[in-house]
């Protein structure tokens, strides 16, 4: 099926005949973080998994600089995938950065997709005049700066913040072994990609039924952030789940999957 399946370790499973879903990981995480939501609709739908180039098992010789400078290079790879795979009508799900990726995706290639789903999505975490992203400019330099000096420190010190749930210890840990697998210098450039892009204007165009699924106390992607993609997108379902932190499919994929669900039947 060509290099692009090797490249991205992309992996496909349930009936030929179902309606494609492609699940897109978010930074410092790898397709295994779906491992309790995908599942569940491989019953009827084809599913499709795969690495961001750089994360997880995907060909790490294929990173490069240049084209993963910016979200574009992750977008132009989700559109080759659905191509190889001669996908039409997908249902696209973009976890946190992913949800990014994807309208980008759309954007190259609307005839491809037929629904977004994004989980956490933000297209811009800085804040700016009116718009609440969540953070200072001096706040993400903090962060890019702590990352720089200290990838192993700084996955141990964000991943419980990212995760929320500090009920559940185990959680936060999984996510900090997730973030500590990723090649330090290509996880401080995605990094930079993913907390310095600005995709706001990206988001007027999309024309496909678009759920947004917002957390409650999500501290990456705070329930403003949700209201605005909500808002800029026609059309599209808001969501406001019980699950806290930045990662329902692994704090709550009951809820996770049925939100979907729901979204997804007529």
């Amino acid at each position: 099926m060509g290099s692009v399946v090797t490249r991205n370790r992309v992996n496909v499973s349930g009936p030929a005949e179902g309606r494609p879903m492609v699940f897109a990981h978010g930074f410092g995480c790898d397709q295994t973080l779906w491992r309790l939501v995908a599942p569940r609709f491989s019953c009827d739908h084809r599913v499709v998994l795969f690495d961001h180039v750089g994360s997880g098992q995907s060909d790490l010789s294929a990173y490069d600089p240049d084209k993963y400078g910016a979200l574009d290079g992750y977008a132009t790879d989700v559109v080759e995938i659905c191509r190889e795979l001669a996908l039409s009508d997908v249902v696209f799900v973009g976890h946190s950065v992913s949800a990014m990726i994807g309208v980008l995706a759309y954007h190259r290639a609307p005839e491809l997709f037929g629904a977004m789903v994004m989980i956490g999505p933000s297209p811009r975490y800085v804040d700016d005049g009116d718009y609440v992203g969540g953070f200072s400019r001096s706040d993400i330099v903090g962060l890019l700066d702590a990352l720089d000096s200290n990838h192993l420190g700084w996955s141990a010190q964000m991943a419980p913040v990212i995760m929320g749930n500090p009920e559940r210890p185990e959680l936060a840990e999984e996510l900090t072994n997730s973030f500590c697998r990723t090649a330090p210098d290509i996880a401080r450039q995605f990094a930079r990609v993913t907390f310095l892009s600005d995709n706001r204007a990206d988001l007027h165009g999309v024309e496909v039924p678009t759920l947004v699924l917002q957390c409650s106390a999500d501290a990456i992607a705070p329930d403003a952030v949700g209201e605005y993609v909500h808002r800029q997108i026609p059309g599209s379902t808001l969501v406001r789940m019980r699950a806290t932190g930045h990662v329902p499919q692994l704090s709550a994929p009951e809820e996770t999957t049925a939100a979907i669900r729901a979204f997804l039947t007529p």
